[in-house]
């Protein structure tokens, strides 16, 4: 159970990681107080209250994450560009987010008074040496880390984890079927838009929209004469997923409200939706296994928001001060026998 919790809050940590990297793009949320400064030791990289971070402590983030990716992608990866950016930069700003997350959550641990117990610590004490032994000395050196740092890391890591659990012990596990129903339909997909020379969406004009109109209401027409309606779908529908499972919120809301409407078999008349018209064929009204899986993701869902909620909040009145510079002057490692790779991965196997 430990296990599956941390196993949520990291995956909640890199959404949030990936959104600060879209939204500011140096690992920092807009609606945080930051401050560029020189006041600071040689190694520290950055500050959020009265907490730093330093280069060793960035070094096992940027050191694992860069091995990871050459585990599946080669060396050669770190030539690739997105829109300019290299994936060297990228991935640095995947870091600093990631540190800077559970840095915050620390803080955010000390104020609400949570801490780890006795046998938590030692729980960590124990993966920090896992983890340390499984260097080389080369490898502690050009990290220039120690034992003591990787018990702190861990530390952190662990607190992040019992300062989510805190926060959303009282969201309520209790899903209905109905809230979770999920149902299957086909369906086919005329769309109302076309792209500009920028790759933007455009809506049709009237014309073109009164003969997309036309031509739902002429495929709808033959599958009600008898016409099969998967051949239809595949030579008239502009989605290539015909049958599609779902559940409430998940669809446009012109779409879902026609879909829900429908028993067995029964087929939607034309609905306009936002990018187009849809023809729904209600294949089942209630699959159990796929609500069951449903239930599931809304309660995670609530919980993510009631963390993202008091996070939030509480991040955005923290000031961080990063050390620009320094920050700008780090670089992965490039080195063959430097491959570690799983200072995240013992953690969430361990603790």
């Amino acid at each position: 159970m430990v296990k599956k919790r941390h196993r949520t809050l990291i995956a909640y940590m890199m959404l949030l990681v990936m959104l600060t990297t879209l939204i500011a793009g140096c690992g920092i949320k807009k609606d945080t107080k930051i401050v560029l400064t020189t006041g600071f030791n040689k190694d520290e990289v950055f500050k959020i209250g009265d907490i730093n971070c330093t280069v060793p402590e960035m070094m096992v983030y940027l050191t694992n994450l860069q091995n990871q990716y050459e585990a599946v992608y080669g060396a050669e990866i770190w030539n690739t560009k997105i829109d300019g950016v290299t994936l060297t930069d990228n991935v640095k700003e995947v870091a600093l987010s990631r540190m800077a997350q559970v840095k915050t959550m620390t803080l955010l641990a000390r104020e609400q008074g949570v801490a780890l117990d006795e046998q938590e610590s030692s729980r960590v004490s124990k993966i920090a040496d896992i983890y340390y032994d499984s260097l080389s000395q080369n490898e502690k050196e050009a990290m220039g880390i120690d034992r003591d740092m990787i018990v702190r890391l861990y530390e952190e890591y662990a607190l992040s984890t019992k300062v989510y659990d805190s926060i959303i012990k009282d969201v309520n596990p209790e899903i209905s079927d109905d809230e979770a129903r999920t149902i299957t339909v086909e369906h086919i997909f005329i769309k109302t838009y076309t792209y500009d020379d920028d790759g933007n969406k455009v809506s049709y004009d009237s014309s073109h929209m009164n003969e997309a109109r036309a031509l739902a209401q002429d495929i709808r027409q033959r599958i009600e004469d008898g016409e099969d309606f998967e051949a239809l779908a595949e030579k008239y529908s502009d989605d290539e997923e015909i049958t599609i499972s779902f559940g409430k919120g998940e669809k446009d809301t012109a779409f879902e409200s026609a879909a829900f409407q429908l028993g067995s078999d029964e087929l939607s008349k034309v609905v306009e939706t936002e990018l187009g018209f849809e023809i729904i064929r209600c294949i089942s009204t209630f699959n159990r296994e796929i609500t069951d899986e449903n239930k599931i993701k809304i309660v995670e869902k609530r919980k993510q928001e009631a963390f993202s909620k008091e996070y939030e909040l509480f991040a955005a009145e923290q000031t961080k001060k990063l050390n620009e510079e320094l920050w700008a002057s780090m670089d992965f490692l490039h080195d063959e026998d430097i491959d570690t790779h799983d200072f995240f991965e013992i953690f969430d196997n361990n603790y």
